[in-house]
């Protein structure tokens, strides 16, 4: 794996969609449509990164992976 997985789902609370970056935290956005959302996120996540390496502090690396990706032995 190479990026970070995407979180996206409707929410009736806010009247739009939610989307999360499991792996970087507080990291998400909102948008009045999926591809909206997505584009948002996308902007956050760079935008997370970059703040975290002016800070100086880890970027974490890609590991989150959905429940329906992980094997059971």
């Amino acid at each position: 794996m190479n990026d970070y997985h995407i979180n996206i789902f409707y929410s009736a609370d806010d009247g739009g969609y939610i989307c999360d970056v499991p792996d970087l935290k507080a990291c998400s956005a909102f948008g009045a449509t999926p591809d909206e959302a997505l584009r948002q996120v996308r902007i956050a996540k760079a935008a997370w990164i970059k703040a975290a390496k002016d800070a100086g502090k880890p970027v974490p690396p890609p590991r989150y992976r959905p429940a329906i990706y992980q094997l059971v032995s």
